[in-house]
């Protein structure tokens, strides 16, 4: 029997990849149930650093593209609904795709402060419709200054924040330095992500991506610990460009790999691979 496998971060056109491609890659992983982050509208302004970041960052399409996909796909795939968050109209474009159907917010990487007044107008939205909001935590680029975020996990305690990229996942270590991207060294229990796993029960952890698997890889026995200790709040996510879904070239399949030989027990597994996303978003 095929055990199920949600991935809670993949994108239509990355970097240019078909959906016929996206289709076969979640297949090769083994993900049956796959959740869609769009891109914002497409501007020069400094929240995009002047359009370098409009598509993500990564050519990803938005809304419009997300709801058909899924739509063509309504037991496999979902979608969340995005907007950048400075423009006039951001609640509006996120009111109107969670109409749709969207199940989140995200994935909001954008070049504004964790905590602004952009930021908190995207946690309104989250708060009024009961949605997740999933953010790219990336010291000096997006999402900036995390280390002033545990003040929005107490300001909105009915909101589910899920943490995701570099500087999320580098803060696990008590000795992180903000501006290293992908740590290599040993990981010191306690660092600001951790705590907020622990002393938060709005805050989660995507583990997708180059950052997440480099959480894993970087010191093994921190991450079983971790993931002992943190096995409510993780799920897994790919968010790779690739179109292979295989290992060892696919980040999303190794990441598999790892949360299948770091997990203590089955059980633990079973609810970062599939239990703790499908109580969250309810598929």
């Amino acid at each position: 029997m095929v055990e199920p496998i949600i991935d809670i971060h993949q994108h239509t056109n990355y970097a240019n990849r078909s959906d016929v491609a996206l289709l076969r890659h979640q297949r090769h992983m083994g993900v049956t149930q796959t959740i869609l982050l769009p891109a914002g509208t497409p501007v020069e302004q400094p929240s995009t650093h002047m359009g370098k970041s409009n598509g993500l960052a990564a050519k990803i399409t938005g809304n419009d593209a997300a709801v058909v996909f899924a739509s063509l796909h309504p037991t496999e795939y979902f979608f969340f609904a995005n907007e950048v968050p400075d423009l006039p109209g951001a609640r509006q474009e996120i009111e109107k795709c969670l109409h749709r159907g969207a199940i989140g917010i995200g994935e909001q990487k954008f070049g504004v402060d964790c905590d602004s007044q952009w930021m908190q107008g995207i946690f309104d939205i989250a708060r009024d419709y009961q949605v997740p909001v999933l953010m790219h935590i990336q010291h000096n680029m997006y999402n900036t200054n995390f280390l002033r975020f545990e003040s929005m996990l107490k300001k909105y305690p009915t909101v589910n924040f899920i943490g995701h990229a570099q500087t999320f996942w580098a803060n696990i270590d008590a000795n992180a330095q903000q501006e290293v991207l992908y740590p290599k060294t040993p990981v010191k229990a306690g660092g600001f992500t951790d705590r907020l796993l622990s002393d938060y029960p709005n805050m989660f952890g995507d583990l997708s991506a180059g950052s997440g698997l480099n959480s894993l890889q970087r010191d093994p026995d921190h991450a079983k610990d971790f993931l002992t200790r943190h096995q409510d709040k993780l799920m897994f996510g790919s968010d790779c460009d690739d179109h292979i879904g295989f290992a060892p070239l696919c980040s999303g399949a190794d990441s598999i790999i790892m949360i299948k030989r770091l997990s203590a027990s089955k059980e633990i597994e079973r609810k970062i691979l599939y239990e703790n996303a499908k109580k969250m978003f309810r598929i």
